[in-house]
This record gives structure tokens, C-alpha cells and sequence, in this order.
């Protein structure tokens, strides 16, 4: 099949756009002009969840079957219109001070990335700061990870009793698919310092593992974790990323990260229930607009 190659004007940047019939997703067929399609059109709901964070890229060049690998540098072909910030890295397995990460806030630049196979956006809980760098932690996050024989709808079980322990603090959750195996519950605060969200949620998943130890399990000890939902309280370092909402996932069908309502998760009986393909996403959004819209408004303290 030949290489189709198209110059298009997005948002008043000019954008050379390839290899739109090349398949990745081998399984449904779905294509990287599809992938970029999707992106583009997704944009509003998209873009706030990502706008001033910075992006690690995971790019999947021969599709979700090939290799793949993640992206902090903005690419050397950057165009010059590209918004970057510079953070430091420290610890890095490359062993580099810092990476000139992309800032995806504009429909261009969202589609730019989508044009290099980046399948998946991945994002961190705080966004830059005035001058570049890291800047101040605005959400917590739990990420719930369903050891097998569990899955999502054990996960689903588990976001309920995280739901009704936030509340206690005074504090709401957003819930959204991971796209993949697990659910992950936004909470949106203030801090007084980056480690104080990694401490809460490390305190009360050590809690609810206590009140429900046959459910729910706060060791990251894997050997441990079978037929129980770990709550993932370590996402909130400020080294780690979640994938962001709305991000497509690397797996067999275009499955996305999806924002759910709670009354979905409540009923949740079969895995199936929660699992969203890039166009059942795009029919969600029209019928919910962003689910997760309410991660803009206040964020109330969290509790030290």
C-alpha cells in the first residue's frame, strides 16, 4: 500500500501528516489516520486534562503489536512552533539533568503527536511552573489495579469504598477506565507540598486494606496481589505519570481511558461494561460532554 502523505492547515499551523492508511490496531484494522482523526476530534474534552503538564510520549511506530517506547525529549524535528518545558529529571535511567518536555495545549500540537504513533499520553499530577520546572501538584490520584482472578469490576467495588472515604474529608472523586485492566479515581486539591498527596493516599489505602482484607490490598508486593484490587498510592510521586483521560491505549482494540459516571461504576456486573473503543468515546462525549469536567473547579485542601 503507498504511503499516503497530506499537507493540512489545523488551527492555523500547517502540518505534513503520513502513513495515514498504515494499521495500528491489526486487530480492528484501525488506522494512524484514524488515531489522529480521533485525537483532533476529542480535542476539547482532551485538551484541559493536559494542557501545561508536561507529555511523556509512548510511541508505537509499527502499531500495538510492535515495539513501542516512551518519549520525554521533544523530537530533534520538532517544529518551532512547539511548546516545551524543560524539567528536571533527576534519577533518570538515561542519566539526564532534565528533558525539554512537549506541552500538548492546542489541537495542533495534539495532532502533531498523534501523527508520530503516540498512541498514549501520559501526564503527571501538577503542571509547570511560570518559568518552566515543575510546578505545583493540583490532583491525587488513585490508580486501582485488579490482581487475576479480580478485574475491573472488583476495582469497580473498591473505587466505591475510596469514593466514601474521600468524603469523609470533605473531598470528590472522578471516576475513569485506565483503558486497560484497571480504574483510576481523580481527586482534585491543593497542597502544601508535593509529598503530602503521596502520604494520604499511602495512609488511607493502608486503612481500607485493613477493614477489607479479602478486596483490597496497599503492598506492592505482587505475590500478594492475586483475586485482590491493589491500591496504587505511589502514582503520586511526583516522578510518575498516569495515563490521561481520554488517551487511546496500546491494546488489542482502541480502547480508551474513559471517564465514567458513578452510577456505571456502581452496576458495573462484567468487565465489559466499562470497556470504551475510541468511537464509543466520541458517542459518550456528545451524550456527557466531559465527565471529568469538574477536576477544573475548586480544589479544596487536602487533609494533612
Amino acid at each position: 500500500m503507498a504511503d499516503r502523505t497530506i499537507l493540512v492547515d489545523i488551527g492555523g499551523r500547517r502540518l505534513k501528516l503520513s502513513n495515514l492508511d498504515k494499521v495500528l490496531y491489526p486487530l480492528s484494522g484501525f488506522t494512524k489516520g484514524q488515531v489522529i482523526d480521533y485525537y483532533v476530534r476529542v480535542a476539547p474534552v482532551l485538551l484541559p486534562h493536559v494542557a501545561g503538564r508536561p507529555v511523556t510520549l509512548r510511541r508505537y511506530p509499527d502499531g500495538v503489536d510492535g515495539e513501542s517506547f516512551f518519549e520525554k525529549n521533544a523530537p530533534r524535528h520538532a517544529p518551532e512552533w512547539i511548546r516545551t518545558a524543560r524539567v528536571p529529571t533527576p534519577g533518570s535511567a538515561k542519566g539526564t539533568e532534565y528533558a525539554d518536555f512537549v506541552l500538548i495545549d492546542d489541537v495542533p500540537t495534539l495532532a502533531w503527536v498523534a501523527n508520530l504513533a503516540a498512541i498514549e499520553l501520559h501526564v503527571p499530577q501538577w503542571t509547570v511552573g511560570p518559568a518552566g520546572g515543575r510546578g505545583p501538584t493540583d490532583l491525587l490520584v488513585f490508580d486501582l489495579d485488579p490482581g487475576a482472578p479480580a478485574s475491573v469490576v472488583e476495582c469497580c467495588q473498591v473505587a466505591q469504598l475510596v469514593r466514601a472515604a474521600l468524603a469523609e474529608d470533605g473531598l470528590s472523586a472522578y471516576p475513569k477506565t485506565s483503558g486497560s485492566k484497571g480504574l483510576q479515581l481523580y481527586v482534585p486539591v491543593t497542597v502544601a507540598d508535593a509529598g503530602q498527596t503521596s502520604a494520604y493516599a499511602r495512609s488511607l489505602a493502608r486503612t481500607l486494606a485493613s477493614a477489607h482484607p479479602g478486596l483490597v490490598l496497599d503492598s506492592m508486593v505482587r505475590s500478594r496481589r492475586a483475586g485482590k484490587v491493589f491500591i496504587d498510592w505511589s502514582q503520586n510521586n511526583p516522578a510518575k505519570t498516569t495515563v490521561a483521560p481520554y488517551s487511546l491505549r496500546a491494546r488489542p482494540m482502541p480502547t480508551v481511558s474513559t471517564p465514567l459516571t458513578w452510577a456505571e461504576v456502581e452496576r458495573c456486573g462484567r468487565a465489559d461494561d466499562v470497556v470504551f473503543t475510541a468511537d464509543e468515546v466520541r458517542a459518550r462525549i456528545a451524550q456527557h460532554g466531559d465527565l471529568l469536567g469538574g477536576l477544573q473547579g475548586d480544589h479544596p485542601a487536602l487533609p494533612c
